[in-house]
């Protein structure tokens, strides 16, 4: 067999059905869209969300807390992390993005303090958390806030 001797199997290709083309053709006048009603309108239909009238879903739940428009986002950045630079490094945020280590820096980078710290880093950062900055100072670094 070759390929240009390939067929598709029997009955798994199927022409489309042509509506509106006439009375003779079974499906002309209403183009099998019935007779009346909202779904047999040009541009009718509802969409997925609507519940026919009734009350949707998502203005019967009450509403819960408030988002704050002041609210500062951090890139975080753990201990362990930076264990990548060298022993006396001098770690901004400048340093941060250009080693891919931060993306998007938003309002900040702020030092976490999961992982163990093994190298004498000065970290300069826009906030800590306090065990992250104990972290650095026990390992012989500095902690600097921007």
């Amino acid at each position: 067999m070759k390929l240009h001797q390939l067929k598709p199997t029997e009955g798994s290709r199927k022409k489309r059905k042509r509506v509106g083309r006439g009375p003779g053709s079974g499906s002309g006048t209403t183009a099998g869209r019935g007779m009346n009603g909202q779904k047999s309108r040009s541009g009718g239909g509802v969409p997925v969300w609507f519940e026919g009238g009734q009350m949707p879903l998502q203005r019967l739940l009450p509403k819960r807390g408030f988002t704050n428009i002041f609210r500062k986002e951090y890139a975080a950045i753990n201990l362990d992390q930076l264990n990548s630079f060298e022993n006396g490094a001098v770690i901004d945020v400048e340093v941060l993005k250009s080693s891919g280590l931060v993306k998007n820096i938003k309002h900040g980078v702020k030092i976490l303090g999961r992982g163990k710290l093994d190298k004498k880093l000065t970290v300069k950062a826009h906030a800590f958390s306090k065990s992250a900055a104990e972290a650095i100072v026990a390992a012989g670094g500095e902690v600097e806030v921007i």
